[in-house]
Formats: C-alpha cells, structure tokens, sequence
C-alpha cells in the first residue's frame, strides 16, 4: 500500500475518529503526503527497542504485538495494538524525543498507516486530537499498573490460567507464545501445562490447548485453588 485509495482513507477515519476533527487542509496533507500506507505479513518486526521512532503507527487491520525484552533474552507482552488502537510506547518516544523502550511485531497479516514525526506534532496541536491521545495514555497506563501487579504480585501459575481462560474451549497457541505473553520460559509454562493437564484441566496437543475444567482455572487465577 504505497499511497491511500478511498476506502483506506475512509476506514482509517471511522477507526480514528480524532482524524476527523483535524482542519481538512491539515487531515488531508497529512494522510496524503506525510503518512506511509504499509501492509506486511505476521511475524515482521516494526520497531526495535533502543531505536529511534520513525513514525506513528496507526492499524487498519490485524495486530501488533508490543513487548520489552531482557538481556537473557526473555520477553514481556506490554499490550497489543489493534484497529482504532495507538501504540504509546511509539507515542512517548516521539514526545520525549528518546529511543523506543519496547519493540512491536505483527502477530497477523496487517495494514497500517505510519505518520510521521512532523505530521504528528501538527496534529496534537488540535486539542480533541491531543485529547484523544493522552486519553489513550491514561487507559495504556491502568493496563501497566495492572500487568506490573499481576507480575509482582501473582504466581505463574495464577497468571497462567487467567490467560488460558476467555478464549473458548479450545486454544490455538504454541507453548512458547504463552511464555512470551507471560514473560517466562517455555520450558516453565510446559511443566505449569502439564501439571494442568494430570489434575484434568486441560488436554494438550500440537499448538493445541483444549479446556476440560474451565472452573477449575478459574479458581486457580482467583488464587483459591492448585492443581495436586
């Protein structure tokens, strides 16, 4: 997508409604002359931390992944950017003028609209624009505050069957993406699968979690049960 066609441009301003408020002589020459029209496969690496942010991301369809890692290799999930969502991280390194501090990676085939720097700070000019952003701020930062509790406060395992749950009865996911999403190692959230599965829990299979005992999981995540 290297230049917006009509229904692009419309789709991108029913996601982002902020778009719309903008003065049309603005909204246009951004869009139009100063965004970049992307469409990449899953799996492709946007931004890396510690980089320099090339610009705003804005997605129209699928979704990118957004996480911190460490210097053992580990990986933390931070959020996930879908359609009509904004990436803060992305946000706070063009505000702060500071490298990127997590990197983002589409988990599906996605489209996106990228503005750039410039355009950025000539929207956030407009207040229902700026408004728009730091409401996403506000709503990104509970998210943190709670993913930082569950990490300090909560066992693995507790986190693990939360994630496990609210997907329906069956779960197409690889071990090693619950680790990641989890900030842990395969290895540690096959051996919490396992033991799932020996208490009836769950059954496993290839890239395969099919739920036995939702009620079970539920009490677990609550912090009322374990598995024997």
């Amino acid at each position: 997508m290297n230049a917006p066609d009509a229904t692009a441009l419309q789709q991108l301003g029913e996601l982002y409604p902020a778009l719309a408020a903008l003065p049309a002589a603005l909204r246009d020459e951004v869009l139009t002359q100063q965004t970049m029209w992307l469409e990449v496969p899953p799996g492709t690496t946007l931004f890396e931390e510690q980089s320099p942010c090339q610009g705003f991301p804005m997605v129209l369809s699928g979704e990118v992944r957004v996480a911190r890692g460490s210097a053992q290799g580990r990986s933390l999930e931070l959020y996930r950017v879908g359609p009509g969502e904004l990436c803060v991280v992305s946000a706070s390194c063009l505000f702060g003028q500071q490298l990127l501090s997590a990197h983002g990676e589409t988990t599906a085939s996605t489209r996106l609209a990228v503005m750039s720097p410039a355009a950025l700070d000539a929207c956030c000019a407009h207040e229902p624009f700026r408004r728009f952003i730091f409401g996403v701020f506000a709503d990104r930062l509970a998210d943190l505050m709670a993913l930082a509790e569950a990490v300090a406060f909560q066992r693995l395992d507790q986190r693990l069957a939360a994630t496990l749950l609210g997907h329906g009865e069956v779960l197409q996911t690889s071990h090693q993406a619950l680790a990641d999403e989890l900030g842990t190692v395969r290895e540690i959230v096959t051996r919490l699968l396992r033991r799932f599965e020996r208490a009836g829990w769950l059954a496993l299979g290839r890239e395969r979690i099919e739920l036995k005992d939702a009620a079970a999981l539920r009490r677990l995540a609550a912090g009322d049960a374990a598995p024997g």
